[in-house]
């Protein structure tokens, strides 16, 4: 509860900021992007990545959460060449409807409907799924998107050069080779990676308005109907064919696929200039609209 009125206030910070006359919106906006991405995505990295165990039977519900973005890639691809959409709407839609807000929403909803049990599965798939998605993915769908064809080549640097990838690819060998984050780094990049929500809110706050065009636009109800109903549903058709649907990692792995929108996949998309009054609007109103429809999926998995 008080990590959700922390995240009120940031919010509320960030949207009286934004109307602050001579407020240096642009410049702060820049700086909290730079925070995101340079300290505390590595900060997580490090605090959970190494924590992981590697085994192939942590493959399945982790895959949901690569098999969601790629599926976004491939219908949203579709749709803009046939619906001719500009190359930013399609990118915002691959990215923010793609990516699944696992851990800020996902840990507390998780453990509220099925406790403790239920933490290090939701955990697995936010790691091993949205945190290396938005690590690496996001970032080539965001180059691709925000550029013409001629400017393509340098997405290999971009995403070598990404801090949040290269630390990424650093805690995955520390992963595999059994090693520990030194003891002695821990807290401090532990408390630099629990403002990751606060932070991201207040990001949102920043950018946020209430855009009624985009609210009432055909792109904001795909991108949030493909998050919350397609997704889910596809997961349960395929996953129910790979993990016995009574048991728990079939569970969370469907109630997952169905989250939000990531915040921070809207923050990558901002930081793309893929319309990112569409990119907010779908992370932040995304949140109520999923806590209702992963209260109808909580039910119908029994």
């Amino acid at each position: 509860m008080t990590s959700a009125i922390v995240a009120f206030l940031c919010l509320l910070l960030g949207l009286f900021l934004q109307k602050l006359e001579n407020f240096p919106l642009q410049k702060a906006s820049r700086w909290v992007n730079f925070y995101l991405f340079n300290f505390v995505l590595p900060a997580m990295a490090l605090v959970y990545i190494p924590e992981i165990k590697p085994g192939w039977e942590l493959l399945i519900p982790i895959s949901a959460a690569w098999f969601t973005f790629l599926l976004s890639w491939l219908i949203f691809g579709m749709l803009g060449k046939a619906l001719k959409w500009d190359r930013q709407t399609t990118g915002c839609l691959i990215i923010v409807a793609g990516l699944a807000n696992t851990s800020f929403l996902g840990f507390p909803i998780i453990e509220g409907l099925y406790g403790k049990e239920g933490l290090p599965i939701a955990l697995l798939i936010d790691q091993g799924g949205s945190f290396l998605l938005v690590s690496s993915l996001s970032i080539v769908v965001g180059t691709i998107y925000s550029h013409q064809e001629g400017k393509l080549s340098g997405i290999p640097i971009k995403i070598i050069t990404f801090p949040p990838f290269l630390f990424l690819l650093a805690t995955l060998v520390m992963s595999f080779l059994g090693w520990k984050t030194p003891d002695f780094l821990l807290p401090a990049v532990s408390l630099v990676a629990r403002t990751m929500a606060p932070v991201a809110i207040f990001a949102i706050g920043l950018k946020f308005s209430m855009d009624f065009d985009s609210l009432r636009s055909t792109h904001y109800w795909l991108g949030m109907g493909y998050r919350v109903l397609l997704a889910p549903a596809v997961v349960y058709l395929v996953y129910r064919n790979l993990l016995p649907a009574h048991e728990l990692p079939f569970k969370v792995t469907i109630l997952e696929s169905g989250m939000a929108p990531m915040i921070t996949g809207s923050i990558v998309a901002i930081q793309y200039d893929l319309k990112p009054k569409l990119a907010t609007l779908l992370a932040s109103l995304g949140i109520p609209i999923s806590m209702i429809t992963i209260l109808i999926w909580y039910f119908l998995l029994g």
